[in-house]
């Protein structure tokens, strides 16, 4: 086990990578290329595009990994539902996208939403084929369909953006992605046929009962502030907070997901295999390389939130919100693995207790907040993301998941930051790229080279105790 779950980080390491990177070239494309009233419905539009997927597919995942029966068998019921799930919301998204796209605050959206919609049952089945790689950790097979769609995608957006498409070159992108994940993930070897075993259906549902809310309360934290901005300011405020967003949401994508997506998997083996006792020490090394890796990232795009000016004077505002959401970035990437084991050691009732807690929280408070702009809607999410920490950690604790703190790598990580704070209150601000590349490369380097000896033991760890 622990040589496949060292393979597995990397691969899911690598998976992200490619992803990832071509998101953010996508980002780069739609900032240089459109207004921000634009970016804004875009966002409005894949806000209400990844809310369905969450719908379609709640606890595929968790489901797969999970199970006892026949994985194939499982997985083909699942895709049975899921399918039907996506092609009824897609039916519902179609009828509906005109009202839906006025309550976003963005009617001009209507016809994007209905193209986006069609997305849904593609994304579905894609979702069950790369579960069962999930599965086994064969994140090697899963470069294909998850990697290589996302590349698809980005390279028909970039090139419709530069010819001028508008907005609509996201959405055809999104639809390429969505059409080339289940061919390839075929074409990678996971071919799963519809199947219906009732056996299977019922501890799907029963699954799905506990996790499946838990699933779209997450996707709506993670969306509820492009809605609550579209809907009170409209799409022109969403514009800034996105592209803020999209660039805090790269270190949480390929880092903490990564571990995270290692981490369920595996400590769902430990019970499995009746070695529940070792949890708390694998979740302690999961942590502490959360910790570690996505706050050097964070810390570094943070005193860099200044250069997105680079992409065009008008995202001037948004450099305050991107600063803002590092920090909640690197407060959600804790809560994302410490979940992974509360839900694989069996608490998926506390993890829907505590994710309805953040959403009640994060909605209550947006109600107050929402109107002063994007600044105060990220000040929010950070605010309310580091008061489910300490929240959670009790939860840990009362399961006995709990691990004593680490405290060198808080300490590694406080004192990396305050380095890198007074190196670039000395360093001159930097407007072109090469100077922002050079500033970036220049505080990573610095925050490496003090925290990463205090941790030098965590990836070791990590296969050790994996």
């Amino acid at each position: 086990m622990t040589d496949v779950a060292v393979r597995g980080s990397l691969w899911l390491f690598a998976v992200n990578l490619v992803s990832k990177s071509s998101q953010i070239v996508v980002t780069l494309a739609l900032a240089l290329f459109l207004t921000e009233a634009d970016l804004g419905a875009v966002a409005l539009v894949v806000s209400v595009v990844n809310i369905g997927q969450v719908v379609q597919a709640m606890g595929v995942y968790d489901i797969v990994s999970r199970t006892t029966r026949d994985p194939l068998r499982t997985a083909g019921t699942v895709l049975t539902m899921s399918v039907a799930a996506g092609t009824a919301l897609t039916v519902i998204i179609l009828v509906t996208a005109n009202p839906l796209a006025a309550a976003l605050g963005a009617p001009e959206a209507a016809g994007m939403l209905r193209l986006a919609a069609l997305t849904l049952p593609f994304t579905a089945a894609g979702g069950v084929q790369m579960a069962l790689m999930h599965r086994d950790l064969d994140f090697r097979r899963r470069m294909l369909p998850d990697a290589g769609g996302m590349l698809v995608g980005a390279a028909v957006t970039v090139t419709l953006a530069a010819r001028g498409t508008g907005p609509t070159a996201l959405v055809i992108g999104l639809l390429c992605t969505a059409i080339a994940q289940p061919v390839l993930a075929a074409l990678a070897g996971t071919r799963i046929r519809p199947t219906w075993d009732r056996d299977a259906a019922g501890e799907a549902s029963r699954w799905l009962a506990v996790v499946g809310p838990g699933a779209l309360i997450a996707v709506l934290l993670i969306n509820v502030d492009y809605l609550a901005l579209g809907h009170v300011l409209g799409p022109e405020a969403v514009g800034g907070y996105s592209l803020a967003f999209r660039i805090a949401w790269v270190p949480y994508i390929m880092i903490a997901v990564v571990l995270g997506g290692v981490l369920f998997p595996l400590c769902a083996e430990l019970v499995r295999s009746g070695q529940r006792d070792r949890l708390p020490d694998t979740l302690r090394r999961f942590t502490v390389a959360t910790l570690v890796i996505t706050g050097g990232l964070y810390v570094t795009v943070a005193l860099s939130a200044h250069g997105i000016v680079v992409l065009g004077q008008q995202w001037a505002d948004a450099a305050r919100v991107l600063a803002l959401l590092c920090g909640y970035g690197l407060g959600l990437g804790l809560l994302h693995v410490w979940y992974q084991t509360i839900r694989a050691a069996g608490h998926a009732r506390q993890y829907l207790a505590l994710e309805a807690t953040h959403l009640v929280t994060l909605l209550t408070a947006l109600v107050f907040t929402t109107e002063r702009g994007p600044a105060a809607v990220a000040a929010t999410q950070l605010a309310v993301v580091w008061l489910l920490v300490p929240l959670t950690w009790l939860v840990l604790h009362a399961h006995g998941l709990a691990f004593p703190l680490p405290g060198k790598a808080l300490a590694g990580v406080a004192g990396a930051a305050i380095a890198c704070a007074a190196l670039d209150a000395v360093l001159p601000d930097s407007t072109t790229l090469p100077g922002l590349i050079a500033t970036g490369l220049l505080l990573l380097g610095t925050y490496c080279a003090i925290a990463l000896p205090l941790n030098r033991t965590v990836l070791i760890g990590l296969k050790e105790r994996a």
